[in-house]
């Protein structure tokens, strides 16, 4: 995969406040990148200097390889839904990206019918209504219709689940994944949600006090978030050695001189402590151990998180 969006030593300050401190992210073309962070870590800042909505203070930032920091022409197209969508309530979807399409000098025929059908919306459900009658679901799907006009080739999201019910969180995920796949856009979105995050991202970003401070693939992250039997012992070759000859086990690790993890048969621990007790292997303790990603974040940022 290619890099479609690199930031270097990317900073941002108000007056004497520094909203983002050397930033340096890798979004790979293709990427449902999410940036998670509590709120005001700085996430709202990146996504408006992205879209140069505002300037960065220093450091550079390249889209498609084009260094957009001091540009203010280029050939990218980048759609966004930054805080709330710019919604006209009084008038009906079809209208809403009807002048939208006007803006942007777009005379395609069909072209909103079909971005409203690729967003979920269906004639009979949003033919005549008004927007101001629209589920908040509704008017964050009619947000992203409204950043697609134009085809674009990044899409930034800004905490776009906010308030939403389990079911429409559930309903924008397929939505995104949906349209990740089907558009093969690359998707950048923020939240402080990383247990939702997690379920549909490709790559994680930690943004915290203004400061990137982890990035990784979600395969990494989940690797990292997986449950496991710990066994405390002091002869852990002894132990590693008989698990995998009697028991064919793959997945473990040693992580200290006292400390083994096993990341198999965590719905019947009960059969490696039989095996090692039968076999006369010493070990001190064994226990399933759950990981959780509210303990990871609080790990990399030193604080509590909504997760």
């Amino acid at each position: 995969m290619t890099t479609i969006l690199k930031s270097e030593n990317l900073s941002k300050k108000y007056k004497n406040e520094l909203a983002l401190f050397n930033v340096s992210i890798n979004v790979q073309s293709g990427d449902i990148y999410g940036l998670i962070g509590r709120n005001g870590a700085g996430k709202t800042t990146l996504m408006k200097i992205i879209n140069r909505q505002i300037h960065a203070s220093s450091g550079k930032i390249w889209i498609h390889g084009q260094d957009i920091s001091k540009k203010d022409n280029y050939d990218i197209r980048i759609g966004t839904l930054i805080e709330a969508p710019g919604l006209y309530n009084d008038l009906t979807a079809h209208q809403n990206l009807e002048l939208k399409c006007i803006a942007c000098g777009i005379r395609r025929s069909n072209y909103v019918s079909e971005i409203l059908s690729l967003v979920g919306f269906k004639s009979s459900q949003i033919n005549k209504k008004k927007v101001r009658n629209f589920s908040l679901g509704m008017k964050q799907r009619l947000g992203i219709a409204l950043a697609l006009v134009g085809d674009p080739d990044i899409l930034l999201l800004d905490e776009p689940t906010n308030g939403m019910d389990p079911q429409g969180m559930n309903e924008f995920r397929e939505l995104i994944i949906k349209l990740n796949r089907e558009r093969h856009l690359t998707i950048i979105i923020s939240s402080h949600i990383l247990g939702e995050l997690s379920k549909y991202t490709s790559r994680i970003g930690v943004i915290h006090r203004g400061k990137l401070i982890k990035e990784m693939s979600n395969d990494e992250l989940n690797q990292i978030n997986q449950d496991y039997i710990r066994i405390i012992g002091k002869d852990h070759a002894k132990i590693i050695s008989h698990l995998q000859e009697k028991l064919s086990i793959k997945y473990l690790k040693q992580v200290s001189d006292v400390e083994l993890r096993v990341y198999e048969h965590l719905d019947n621990p009960a059969i490696i402590s039989h095996e090692l007790i039968q076999s006369g292997i010493l070990f001190e303790q064994i226990s399933i151990e759950r990981s959780s990603l509210e303990e990871f974040f609080i790990d990399v940022t030193g604080g509590q998180a909504n997760v």
